[in-house]
């Protein structure tokens, strides 16, 4: 893979973290106004922050994971070495 296919496939995870990030966050804004004026109970509302936030933070790993800082430090090391 070349570096534009590789900043391609970066910034296409943070797009897809934040377009998940802005629909768990408008999601959850409705079901607390729901919760509240009908319900008078947050217990569906926690139950769906703790488990639908799995999925926000599944996407977060993938976008700012590690392996982006493993791949540019490898690079390093090589031009170092002088490959």
């Amino acid at each position: 893979m070349d570096s534009r296919q590789i900043a391609e496939k970066r910034a296409d995870a943070k797009i897809e973290f934040q377009e998940n990030l802005y629909k768990y966050l408008i999601v959850n804004v409705i079901i607390a106004i729901i919760c509240l004026l009908f319900l008078q109970s947050f217990w569906l509302l926690l139950f769906i922050l703790f488990f639908g936030g799995f999925g926000v933070l599944d996407k977060f790993f993938k976008a700012y994971s590690i392996k982006n800082h493993r791949e540019e430090m490898i690079k390093r090391e090589l031009s170092k070495i002088g490959e």
